[in-house]
């Protein structure tokens, strides 16, 4: 495959992925924890805000992959430290999961996204930036 097309399925596949925070944050940051469903009304005021505010953190860090696309092959260090927040906070669901129980279908593509599709799009985009250099 030549590495421009490469380029451009990994520009492709990093912004569907961009969907994912952006609805699920975008919802959060307008909606609050009422976007889940199954969460009992009314929520705490703390419990509002702090949903809030990892709502907007989310959000942010699907603009920020977001911002990555166009010069993707030159974004390693963004992407890495994207990659690694969101590993984190997979592994953090993780816990819960083994913690508390099996969350609902949601939150389980949500895992799936964490902790695989996202290593393997900072994967990819190593490849492709090795390409670029050579």
């Amino acid at each position: 495959m030549k590495r421009e097309t490469e380029k451009r399925l990994l520009q492709l596949c990093t912004a569907l992925a961009c969907i994912v925070p952006f609805a699920a944050g975008g919802s959060g940051v307008l909606e609050s924890a009422g976007a889940m469903r199954g969460v009992a009304d009314p929520v705490s005021v703390s419990l509002d805000s702090h949903f809030r505010y990892l709502s907007g953190l989310l959000l942010g860090i699907g603009i920020c992959f977001a911002a990555c696309i166009p010069d993707v092959e030159k974004k390693g260090t963004l992407v890495r430290a994207l990659g690694l927040i969101v590993v984190v906070g997979g592994l953090s669901r993780l816990f819960s999961l083994i913690q508390v129980g099996v969350p609902g279908p949601g939150h389980q593509f949500g895992l799936v996204m964490e902790l695989g599709v996202v290593p393997l799009l900072v994967l990819w985009q190593a490849r492709v930036a090795r390409r670029f250099k050579s």
